[in-house]
């Protein structure tokens, strides 16, 4: 099964290749990580794993980060002399890692789903355990732990319903792997109930309840001074500041299209636009220029930049792991790839933030952290742009809802909390004899 499975592999990684290239090569910086996806490390890499006992925890991207850092902060106390090492997928999850991770602490690029590249990359870095965050579960780096020894746990598990079938379809290849696995942390018992039936142990299944909670919890983090880089275009502090968090394609140009309606009631209504990527900003910029919206872009400006008041209407964010900054000046938050894309982001960091949010119908990648927050009446969720737009009016022009909804956010939010020891727990708990 293992031979069939990496011939038909090889055949589709080799024919997308140029298609992924393009996209790294779109996001600049391609080459940065090129040899680890490879399984390639230099010697100071494999120098600083040694002399201890190694835990690889893999984080896909910049949500992921967020719960691999909870972890993280949790786990090294009680495991005293570990060497700890993370892997991201993506460029923009590098980042926050480079940005938040202490030195001591390892990242590297996620290897290639290669049975040679990942065969290179249990060879230099040897864990002694692994723990997967959320859904990763490719078969060639499960069967390497399997044939390794390597106790694997998979934490803040959830799966799509796309992905539920799919796993169904092909339960020849997968239940086996997922037999295999050590300990489960699910973010709520339905989540358990449907891993049960793709074949995790019962054993290993905890319900320990969604880690994003406890990574958006408040902290001192360094960044920008966001209330002066709006004074700096004209922005006044008393302006109410719709931000837009995370959009994809089709999202900016739908917020353009309504803004200067919106702002014929509320004058002083100011749009920041924040894209999930940001090498589309050139994408957006188009999307904005074709409706006659001023805006001005994040990095053009500079100390000197002073622009006049109603100079423009947008500010545009083409930089990455500033999203949480915007969000604390802002009145209320739409939450992106949830109108004219699927899978949703994550609505915990506004929540937690007491700001009011709406989001769109396709929340799919947090289905039941969306539930969560209507049923709480901590969010407004719409079905179209006409809605959307009736939504943000009202909210617009009540500052006593707002206020209401935000609150029953953060309640909800605050209700959630403690998923990183529950989960922490588990893994002691379950991989007793690999700790």
């Amino acid at each position: 099964m293992r031979a069939g499975y990496n011939i038909l592999f090889v055949i589709f990684f080799w024919l997308s290749a140029p298609y992924y290239i393009w996209k790294m090569w779109r996001r600049g910086n391609w080459r940065a990580g090129l040899g680890e996806r490879f399984g390639r490390y230099t010697p100071e890499f494999k120098a600083a794993l040694a002399g201890g006992p190694v835990l690889w925890l893999h984080a896909v991207s910049v949500g992921e980060t967020g719960v691999a850092l909870q972890l993280l902060a949790e786990l090294e106390p009680r495991l005293p002399g570990w060497r700890f090492a993370v892997s991201t997928t993506t460029s923009t999850g590098m980042g926050e890692l480079q940005r938040r991770l202490p030195a001591r602490i390892l990242r590297f690029y996620y290897p290639a789903n290669l049975a040679g590249v990942i065969r290179r990359a249990f060879a230099a870095i040897q864990p002694r355990a692994l723990i997967l965050v959320e859904s990763e579960l490719w078969p060639n780096l499960l069967w390497q732990a399997q044939d390794r020894g390597t106790p694997v746990f998979l934490v803040n598990a959830r799966v799509s319903d796309r992905s539920f079938g799919g796993y169904r379809r092909f339960g020849f290849l997968f239940r086996p792997l997922f037999a295999r696995f050590r300990g489960v942390g699910c973010q709520s018992p339905g989540e358990a109930e449907r891993l049960a039936q793709l074949g995790f142990p019962a054993a290993a299944l905890r319900v320990t309840g969604n880690l994003k909670f406890d990574a958006a919890k408040p902290e001192e983090r360094s960044g920008p001074d966001v209330p002066r880089l709006l004074g700096q275009i004209g922005v006044n502090n008393k302006d109410r500041l719709l931000v837009a968090g995370s959009t994809h394609a089709g999202e900016e140009a739908v917020l353009a299209d309504m803004l200067p309606r919106l702002r014929g009631r509320f004058p002083d209504l100011f749009l920041i636009l924040v894209p999930r990527h940001f090498e589309r900003a050139g994408a957006v910029e188009q999307e904005l220029a074709a409706r006659g919206v001023s805006y001005v872009r994040r990095s053009g400006i500079t100390p000197e930049t002073r622009l006049a008041t109603g100079q423009v209407q947008c500010l545009l964010v083409d930089s990455t792991g500033e999203l949480k900054f915007f969000y604390e000046q802002a009145a209320l938050v739409f939450v992106g790839k949830s109108l004219t894309a699927r899978g949703g982001q994550n609505p915990i960091e506004p929540a937690a933030l007491a700001k009011p949010m709406v989001f769109g119908p396709n929340m799919q990648n947090f289905a039941s952290v969306a539930q969560s927050f209507v049923a709480g009446q901590g969010a407004i969720q719409v079905q179209t742009a006409a809605e959307l737009e009736q939504a943000l009016a009202e909210l617009l022009a009540d500052s006593a809802l707002r206020a209401r909804l935000g609150e029953r956010a953060r309640q909800v939010f605050q209700n959630n909390l403690g998923a990183t020891r529950r989960t922490v727990e588990m893994i002691m708990e379950t991989g007793r004899g690999a700790f």
